[in-house]
């Protein structure tokens, strides 16, 4: 049953990022597909106008006509989603559950599309088809056999429709609770949490076009080469006409490095490539809030020589005094952060903090970019309040070409969220919601991702339903987060394709195919589009190009409303009505949510609309009606209280990546191109020096150990190490294989997003693996 055996090789990647290299992964993924020439049809339908969004990244799209919309990454997602292979009745009659749980995740998705609904047969340990409406029916069988509606959990994968998300947080707020655990609290709660206190809105403030307009570009905690591709053409494009583009991260990724454009013919045939930044430092990791209070400790100093000799001011005082509060709290915050403290937690030099500050101060416009190696620490919301600190300083909001930009994964992460997919609900959201479908929503707020974990480890949850997502492997400390799945009376997975959350079964456990963004989906009305938000408040139509494999698959919302319908009736909302035309469902979006006025109407026009955003209009939705500077203490120390208890001194601190061969939990193939690794994933990036000083080879295996003190051994084996250029002291390692590592309650102060890029770990031998040694070169 192994589809690939590994045969681990590692050789340093010479190439730029994208170029040749990423059109010959491409024509793979392409071929692998086994229906190439139609998906090449559908691909150049990717991202325009009258196709289909990407089901990868939520990175938002140049005005521009006429050129190709799609990167490498988006490609592959593209041609794994729009895959021949099927995976049917006759296949789950071949293969037990147990048997597919000794399966790699790799193998489990490449076997192809869910085509019908399943139940689980435990006596016989295999999946069994089940009729669409037995499968609601059971649904609504163990909602009415709960106690409460709070004993239910409502997961959502960032790749819901806008449309799917609307009607699921309408069923489940009808239903009785606001248990919505959701894909986001894994990334940009963080984000949200600290945007939303300090500017009043928990979203970015630039659109694509600030880019273009840019002094400075700084890119924190990110690796868009292998996570946001097409925004490697922004980021050239500034360093061609001169912008700064600083960077900020451990790894020297090639995609922050230079950039080869499949586009441009010249630069193919002569193999040449363009730089992508103009500054890079290599901070430590969790060292970012450090370093940026670095740079506007620097600003303050310069500030005072100004007002002391009378040259020109750094600080944008007009602006301090129109839109900011709390200003003096934060300079006070300033003057007590050392100087040692600063370069000693940041792991950079006082020259370099110097640099980056004198970099960011000569710029007019500064746009500030992150991602997950800034929200997945315990002080993240602190240290996204000090990058919005440093922007209004300089007065960097609300302008053209200068701003707020938290990069987002999933292709509608944010949207799901602005339809209202939230344990914490504003209560104008809950206002707007009795208002037009007259019934008493929920009020009491409802388990996040780590809180609903719990609940079901503890008994407290006995449904859970996924709209999407792989949850048992997406998740942290993965043997609890199974047991958790496993104590559950029903389990249901809507899904595209078979992932470990399928075998991961409560007592009853349905997997629910649905279409994908690639699928024609029709329905009473005809073809219907559904929409996505990108990470620039974007909003997007998107039309499926494909005919699904089964006339058995539906749409995540037909699902929602055929699980809502067996469950309520036709209560708040006739829920055939709203699936025989989505645009029903976008009327009731533009009568409940503010932006989406006139939305059908508006959805006509190429490239979509934009949503607006307060904080980019100056308009700050806080409590004091103005732009809050946040003076967060510096933490203590790096290291969780847990682990200072365990009584050990870690040997490394690890953070958690994807390969680029991967999308999130979406494993497409065991190589790391850019990182030069091929035909494996159980490897852990060192630098030399320290696998030394432990006392080993390169090459060797290990195992890794996470410090927690709490009694529970978390161990994951057989990890090659591999000599990196990686600071001292750091070590990197692909997810979900090492999410074991991550203890549940090692989270974010504020956001519970739990902290993959900040684990404390030992090295210990293989358990059973002799030492080997690694061709490099």
């Amino acid at each position: 049953m192994s589809l690939q055996a590994e045969q681990p090789r590692y050789k340093p990647y010479k190439g730029a990022a994208a170029g040749w290299g990423a059109l010959r992964s491409v024509t793979h993924a392409w071929l692998d597909s086994k229906q190439p020439f139609k998906n090449l049809r559908a691909l150049l339908q990717t991202n325009q106008h009258g196709g289909f969004d990407c089901p990868g990244c939520a990175w938002g799209d140049s005005p521009e006509d006429g050129h190709i919309k799609f990167c490498e990454n988006g490609a592959k997602a593209v041609n794994w989603e729009a895959t021949k292979r099927r995976v049917d009745a006759a296949f789950f009659a071949r293969y037990s559950v147990s048997q597919l749980r000794e399966q790699s995740d790799y193998w489990l998705e490449y076997q192809g599309r869910l085509t019908e609904p399943m139940r689980y047969d435990r006596a016989s340990d295999h999946y069994v088809p089940v009729a669409w409406d037995a499968a609601f029916a059971l649904i609504a069988k163990h909602l009415h056999a709960l106690e409460s509606p709070h004993q239910a959990e409502f997961y959502t994968s960032g790749r819901a429709s806008n449309e799917a998300a609307f009607l699921y947080q309408l069923f489940v707020r009808a239903y009785g609770t606001n248990n919505f655990p959701d894909c986001s609290n894994m990334c940009h709660e963080a984000s949200g949490v600290a945007l939303g206190e300090s500017v009043g809105v928990g979203k970015g403030t630039v659109t694509f076009a600030d880019f273009a307009h840019a002094d400075a570009i700084f890119v924190l905690g990110q690796n868009p080469g292998t996570n946001h591709p097409r925004m490697l053409e922004p980021l050239r494009e500034a360093v061609k006409r001169g912008a700064q583009v600083v960077c900020f991260n451990p790894l020297k990724e090639r995609g922050l490095e230079r950039f080869q454009h499949p586009q441009h013919a010249l630069e193919m045939l002569s193999n040449g490539s363009a730089p992508l930044n103009t500054a890079f430092f290599r901070p430590a990791l969790g060292g970012d809030m450090a370093a940026l209070r670095g740079i506007a400790k620097f600003l303050w100093q310069w500030q005072r020589e100004a007002e002391a000799s009378g040259a020109p001011a750094v600080f944008d005082q007009a602006f301090i005094a129109a839109h900011t509060d709390g200003l003096d709290a934060y300079l006070t915050a300033l003057d007590a952060s050392s100087w040692d403290s600063l370069v000693k937690q940041s792991g950079l030099s006082l020259a370099e903090i110097e640099q980056a500050a004198r970099l960011y101060r000569n710029a007019e416009r500064v746009i500030i970019c992150w991602a997950m190696g800034i929200t997945q620490h315990h002080h993240s919301v602190a240290t996204i309040q000090e990058i919005s600190n440093l922007q209004l300083l300089r007065g960097n909001l609300g302008r053209p070409g200068a701003g707020l930009c938290p990069v987002r994964g999933h292709s509608n992460v944010q949207g799901d969220r602005t339809m209202g997919i939230n344990e914490r609900p504003p209560a104008a959201l809950l206002d707007a919601l009795e208002r037009r479908f007259q019934f008493q929503v929920p009020r009491l707020h409802g388990h996040n991702t780590v809180e609903a974990i719990n609940a079901m480890l503890e008994g407290q949850a006995k449904v859970f339903i996924g709209l999407g997502g792989n949850f048992a492997q997406a998740t942290p400390d993965s043997p609890r987060t199974h047991q958790a799945l496993e104590n559950c009376a029903l389990t249901v997975q809507i899904s595209t394709k078979l992932n470990r959350s399928h075998l991961t079964c409560g007592a009853d456990a349905l997997i629910l195919p649905c279409l994908g963004r690639t699928d024609i989906d029709r329905q009473a009305g005809g073809p219907q589009a559904v929409t996505v938000e990108d990470s620039f408040s974007m909003i997007h139509a998107s039309h499926g190009q494909l005919e699904p494999l089964s006339a058995l698959m539906r749409s995540e919302p037909a699902i929602v409303a055929g699980i809502a319908k067996a469950t309520l009736g036709n209560r708040p909302v006739d829920w055939d009505a709203l699936i025989a035309d989505y645009a029903r469902i976008r009327e009731l979006i533009a009568d409940t949510l503010p932006g989406f006025e006139d939305f059908n109407r508006r959805l006509q026009h190429p490239g979509g609309f934009y949503l607006g955003n307060s904080a980019g209009a100056r308009q700050w939705n806080t409590a004091g009606g103005k732009a809050r500077f946040m003076a967060n203490a510096l933490p203590a120390s790096l290291l969780h209280a847990k682990v200072r208890q365990s009584g050990e001194q870690p040997d490394l601190i690890l953070q958690s990546l994807r390969s680029h061969d991967q999308y999130n939990t979406t494993i497409y193939g065991l190589d790391d191109r850019y990182r030069g690794v091929k035909g494996q994933r159980r490897v852990l990036f060192v630098n030399e020096a320290d696998i030394r000083r432990l006392g080993y080879e390169p090459g060797q295996k290990v195992d890794l150990l996470s410090l927690w003190n709490d009694g529970v051994e978390r161990r994951v084996q057989g990890f090659t190490l591999l000599a990196f250029d990686i600071p001292p002291g750091q070590a990197a390692a692909y997810y979900p294989e090492t999410n074991p590592l991550v203890p549940l309650d090692s989270i974010g102060a504020g956001s519970h997003t739990p902290t993959s890029k900040f684990i404390a770990i030992k090295l210990a031998a293989s358990r059973g693996d002799a030492a080997i040694r690694l061709a490099q070169g």
